[in-house]
């Protein structure tokens, strides 16, 4: 049988192809642009919008779906699965999701994909929760003033996250669809390790073979420079979560407790994205 990849080109869809392909499965990967996907070779690319009508057949053939958290069509996507036979679910999710704290609750990343998980779980209840914490991609907002040489200006050096590798969360997803088990289960995912965001730019910079200035900046500073760029609701989140891991940094929940796996460190994914600090 196939697995359906929604989000097939973004950053874990793309990884999380591949490993499937890599184990033998048979993958259908959906995207918007199929003659710019560029995915593996194996790959079946097919044209949708999960905001727009499905096509036709769709899902011939599928017996597991890897639900991206889409900003809309989740709801439409899992009842046209359930009516074409599909047997199980794994959605990416959020950490936010799982309300540890009470900052999470009512944030926009909380009530996002809550939503989703509702989405889902409303309809069946054979579905796996794939819950990531924050993603060591977000460090690529520091990438122009590194590129141009500039000082990171950021609020709450000290705070320390457990950033976590998108190839990190591709392998818990493959494993997961893999293993077809989806009995409700919600699985919490981070970086091995927790970092200060201090130690998180002296990863970029081993990375990219240079030192690079930090200055630490106030919230106010933080809304003014970035508040034109980024909704207040999603500078509020940040500067909550920011603010809250100064004394209580995040607790790793690393790959290993899903797959057995070691998962890959912040110099790891600084390295892998050395290109995008320097060109």
């Amino acid at each position: 049988m196939t697995i359906l990849i929604t989000g097939a080109t973004g950053a874990v869809g793309r990884r999380l192809v591949a490993d499937l392909l890599a184990q033998g499965r048979s993958v259908r990967a959906l995207t918007r642009r199929p003659e710019q996907a560029g995915l593996p070779a194996g790959a079946e690319v097919v044209p949708g919008d999960l905001a727009a009508p499905l096509e036709a057949g769709l899902f011939e053939g599928i017996d597991q779906v890897f639900v991206f958290p889409a900003e809309a069509g989740v709801d439409h996507l899992v009842e046209s699965a359930l009516a074409a036979g599909v047997s199980g679910f794994v959605v990416l999710s959020s950490l936010a999701a799982a309300a540890e704290h009470p900052r999470d609750i009512g944030s926009a990343s909380h009530r996002h994909h809550l939503a989703v998980e509702k989405a889902v779980s409303g309809r069946t209840g054979n579905f796996t929760l794939l819950r990531p914490g924050t993603f060591a991609n977000n460090l690529l907002a520091w990438a122009f003033p590194v590129k141009t040489g500039r000082p990171i200006r950021a609020p709450y050096l000290a705070s320390g996250q457990a950033p976590v590798h998108e190839a990190d969360v591709a392998e818990a997803a493959a494993f997961l669809l893999a293993r077809g088990e989806h009995t409700g289960k919600a699985y919490l995912l981070t970086g091995p390790a927790t970092l200060t965001r201090r130690q998180q730019i002296e990863a970029i910079a081993q990375a990219v073979g240079r030192p690079i200035e930090a200055q630490e900046i106030t919230e106010e500073e933080f809304r003014q420079e970035f508040g034109q760029f980024v909704p207040a609701e999603i500078i509020d989140m940040l500067l909550d979560y920011w603010r809250d891991t100064v004394d209580e940094p995040d607790v790793p929940r690393p790959l290993s407790a899903i797959t057995g796996t070691q998962g890959r460190p912040l110099a790891q994914w600084a390295q892998d994205h050395r290109q995008d600090f320097l060109s």
